[in-house]
C-alpha cells in the first residue's frame, strides 16, 4: 500500500508538471522562473518525504524533520501555484502537504506547514500581481487539506481505538472463558466428592467395624452381615450418582423426600435412631440448591457415623419467606467437648464441609458447623425467592 500510495504521488506531480509547463506554459520569465523553482523543490520535498515515511526510526529520531519537509514543500508549491494561471494546479501539492501534516504530526506542526502554504501563495501571488482568484482562493483549497488532514487523524485515533476495544474484548473474552473452565474443574471436583466419597467414607466405616468383628471376636455372621451392608452401600452410591446426573437434568428434585430417604439410609447402615422434621411452606427449589442441601446432609451424617457413633441424628428443614433452613445434630460422645472434630472437617482429610461451604456460597448461602450445649449441629441456610402470591397465600393460610 505504501508503494501504491508513492507512486500516485509520483504520477500526480508528473502529471502537474505536464499541465503547467507544456500544456498551460507561463507566461513571463518571472513566472516562469518561480514555477521552475518552486516546481523542482516541491519535488525535492514529496521524494524527501516518501524517504522519511520508509524510515521510521528517523523519525522517531528527530521528529523535527516531518514539519520541515513537509513546510518547505508547501512554500514551494504555495510560490509556483501563485505565479500564473497554469501553475495554479500546484496548490494540489500544497494541500497534499497541509493533509499529511495534519494526519501525521502534531497540532502545532501542521498549522505551521499550512500557514506556511498560505504566507507563500500569498507573497507570490502579491509579488508576481496574480487576481483575486489566486489570492483567496488558493489559501481556502490549503485549509480544506488543513481540515482533510484533521478528519484524516481522528478516524485513525477512532480505528486505533476499536482496535484496541476489540483486543481488549477478546482478552475479555478468553479471561471469561478461562474463569468458566476453572469454575467447572470446581464444580466437577465438588461432584467427585459428593457423590462418591459420601458412599466410599460409609463404606470405609463398615470395612473398619467388619474389621474389628473379626479380629476383636472372630465373629464371621455379623461380619458377613456388616460386609452385605458395604455391598449395599456401593449399590446405593452408583444409584446416587445416578441421581446427581439427574439432579443435573431436571428441574427440581423432592428435597424432603430426598432427606427423609438419607435419613432411613442412614439408620438402617448405622444402626442409630435419626428424625427428620420439616416445617414452613415449601418453596421452588433450583436443582443446584436442592443438591446443595442434600450433599450437606449426607456429609452431616457421615461425619456424625465417623466422629460420634451411635449417638442419634435429627435432620431438621425449615421454609420461611426469606430462607430455607437445613440443620443436622448429634449428641456429642461423652467427654469429647469443642474437640469432638475440627471445625469445617469431615471424614474424607477436612475437604467436606470445606466444599459444601464453597457450594453453598456459590447460591448465596452460609454454612456454619460447631459445638452447641451437649450436641454438635450443622446449619445451613439458602435464601428462597418466592412471587408475591405465594408469599400472601402462605402467610393467610390456616
Amino acid at each position: 500500500m505504501r508503494t501504491i500510495d508513492s507512486a500516485a504521488r509520483l504520477a500526480i506531480f508528473a502529471w502537474i508538471g505536464v499541465m503547467t509547463f507544456v500544456v498551460i506554459p507561463p507566461s513571463g520569465t518571472a513566472p516562469a522562473v518561480v514555477q521552475a523553482v518552486g516546481y523542482a523543490a516541491a519535488g525535492a520535498g514529496l521524494a524527501g518525504w516518501m524517504v522519511l515515511e520508509r524510515r521510521s526510526g528517523l523519525l522517531r529520531a528527530r521528529p523535527w524533520l516531518a514539519p520541515v519537509v513537509l513546510g518547505g514543500t508547501a512554500v514551494a508549491s504555495g510560490a509556483a501555484a501563485a505565479a500564473s494561471s497554469g501553475g495554479g494546479l500546484m496548490v494540489i501539492v500544497t494541500f497534499m502537504a497541509a493533509l499529511v501534516a495534519a494526519s501525521e504530526t502534531t497540532l502545532t506542526a501542521a498549522l505551521a506547514v499550512t500557514a506556511a502554504g498560505v504566507l507563500a501563495v500569498e507573497v507570490a501571488g502579491l509579488a508576481l500581481g496574480s487576481g483575486y482568484s489566486t489570492l483567496a482562493g488558493q489559501p481556502v483549497v490549503v485549509a480544506a487539506g488543513l481540515l482533510t488532514g484533521m478528519n484524516r487523524a481522528a478516524y485513525r485515533v477512532q480505528a486505533q481505538q476499536a482496535a484496541q476495544l476489540l483486543a481488549q474484548r477478546e482478552e475479555l473474552a478468553a479471561e471469561h472463558r478461562r474463569a468458566d473452565l476453572l469454575a467447572e474443574r470446581a464444580r466437577i471436583a465438588r461432584e467427585i466428592h459428593d457423590v462418591l466419597a459420601h458412599s466410599l467414607g460409609a463404606l470405609s466405616i463398615q470395612i473398619q467395624t467388619a474389621r474389628a468383628v473379626l479380629t476383636d471376636s472372630g465373629d464371621a455372621g455379623q461380619a458377613a452381615d456388616i460386609l452385605a451392608r458395604a455391598q449395599r452401600i456401593t449399590a446405593e452410591g452408583l444409584t446416587e450418582t445416578r441421581r446427581a446426573v439427574h439432579a443435573l437434568r431436571t428441574d427440581t428434585l423432592p428435597l424432603a423426600g430426598e432427606l427423609a430417604a438419607a435419613r432411613d439410609t442412614f439408620a438402617r447402615e448405622h444402626g442409630v435412631q435419626a428424625s427428620f422434621d420439616a416445617s414452613g411452606t415449601p418453596a421452588d427449589l433450583g436443582p443446584d440448591v436442592t443438591v446443595a442441601l442434600l450433599r450437606v446432609a449426607q456429609e452431616a451424617l457421615v461425619n456424625a457415623a465417623k466422629h460420634a457413633p451411635g449417638q442419634r441424628v435429627a435432620i431438621g428443614l425449615d421454609f420461611d419467606d426469606e430462607q430455607v433452613t437445613l440443620t443436622v445434630s448429634n449428641a456429642l460422645p461423652a467427654g469429647a467437648g469443642s474437640r469432638a472434630r475440627p471445625a469445617g472437617g469431615s471424614a474424607y482429610g477436612g475437604y467436606g464441609l470445606t466444599g459444601m461451604t464453597e457450594r453453598l456460597r456459590l447460591q448465596g448461602g452460609t454454612l456454619h458447623a460447631g459445638p452447641k450445649q451437649d450436641r454438635w449441629v450443622v446449619t445451613a441456610r439458602l435464601p428462597v425467592v418466592r412471587p408475591q402470591a405465594t408469599v400472601a397465600a402462605a402467610r393467610t393460610a390456616p
